[in-house]
């Protein structure tokens, strides 16, 4: 591990925000077409180096140790890519490595992301005994002509079979779901919402499907994507439709059942801290009344070279600005429906409301946040045009 130059205090940051551990497993079976991951295909699971893989990220993670050191983990995540990919023996080894160099809260969160089609029935019940105990599928849709036009690799009873071995098994489970999907209508997506009722996921989360640079759907536009108003009233239905279920939306788009919020994922728009390892992850430490992020080189082979070399796989360091941090903590912060307090925005940030204090006045004036007492909270407007509430807070 290079050694960090720290620079002189400029953040009153009381105590580090809770942390999580985040996980990458780059490799896929096929790139989807509208994916911007950093994830890579390979031909099919054997192919993947898991030993030399794995072995790398606990040295990776023994390298971070010093920057962590006495903090509790609070969360876990192992995504892709597909994760499921991997041997349920190679997980649990690497589980076993994170325990024993980490002190993990009790109950702690342990997810792992997982695609029909590229996970075999029984590992769901290894992938248990390993220590994962929430599972995310990434379905996006029970429509097979519509998953062949996205590229997946699975159909949609592969995915129904799926969603029952884990809801046998897992009391913690989540469901990825698209919409405005190329040639999709508004009845093909009632369909697959009414379809994931009946299994009743703990969590759900809903993406509109956004054309990313450098991903096929990018250079070649797929045919009859629906227009932003047709793509609204996808979103109207899925707010009226969800709730009547037991579904909540806390974060844009974020749907669970009281008291089953993702953990993880909460940590990351509440701008606590995550250490990342694997190829091309992303880390956010508080160090020293400062904020550091990392990033790891994203190249699978070119990581473990450096890994190997130099028992790390950092690219770069970069300590945030300060003029910065207001943008960085807005940026999550409001996509949470319940909003954040004065308080949390200091302890996280070192800054205080006050520095704040025009853009907010702004964004209340156009009606896109609301205040209550020491409470900010964006309204449904400012939920639906987030981008503009956030440009708001640009430095």
């Amino acid at each position: 591990m290079q050694p960090i130059q720290f620079r002189s205090k400029e953040l009153s940051i009381p105590y580090p925000p809770p942390l999580g551990l985040y996980i990458h497993l780059p490799w896929c079976l096929q790139k989807c077409l509208y994916c911007d991951f950093n994830s890579h295909a390979i031909k099919n699971a054997q192919s993947i180096p898991q030993e030399r893989y794995i072995h790398c990220l606990i040295q990776d993670l023994i390298s971070e140790l010093p920057r962590v050191w006495g903090r509790k983990v609070h969360s876990v995540f192992i995504g892709g890519g597909t994760p499921s990919l991997f041997g349920a023996e190679w997980i649990d080894q690497l589980l076993g490595a994170v325990r024993s160099l980490l002190p993990l809260t009790p109950h702690c969160e342990i997810t792992l992301e997982a695609n029909p089609g590229a996970v075999d029935m029984p590992h769901f019940a290894d992938y248990r005994q390993a220590g994962v105990n929430r599972i995310s599928l990434g379905v996006q849709t029970f429509n097979d002509a519509l998953l062949g036009v996205l590229g997946r690799v699975h159909n949609s009873q592969q995915a129904i079979q799926a969603i029952e071995r884990v809801q046998y098994i897992f009391d913690n489970w989540n469901v990825d779901l698209m919409y405005a999907l190329p040639q999709q209508t508004l009845e093909d997506w009632q369909k697959d919402l009414h379809i994931i009722r009946h299994f009743a996921p703990k969590h759900l989360s809903v993406y509109q499907l956004t054309l990313e640079e450098n991903t096929p759907f990018a250079k070649v536009p797929p045919q009859r994507i629906p227009d932003e108003d047709e793509a609204f009233r996808f979103y109207e239905y899925t707010l009226e439709f969800l709730p009547s279920w037991g579904l909540e939306r806390y974060e844009i788009s974020a749907f669970s059942q009281p008291d089953w919020h993702c953990r993880h994922n909460l940590n990351y728009w509440q701008f606590g801290d995550y250490l990342a390892i694997g190829a091309g992850a992303h880390s956010k430490l508080t160090l020293q009344h400062q904020i550091l992020r990392q990033v790891r080189y994203s190249n699978p082979q070119k990581y473990m070279q450096q890994v190997a070399q130099t028992g790390s796989g950092i690219e770069q360091d970069q300590w945030v600005k300060k003029e910065e941090l207001a943008f960085e903590f807005m940026l999550n912060a409001c996509r949470l429906t319940r909003g954040f307090t004065s308080q949390l925005f200091t302890e996280r940030t070192g800054l205080s409301i006050a520095d704040i204090d025009e853009p907010l006045q702004q964004a209340h004036k156009l009606g896109l946040i609301q205040q209550q007492g020491n409470l900010f909270k964006p309204t449904s407007q400012g939920l639906n045009f987030s981008n503009e509430l956030l440009a708001i807070f640009l430095p």
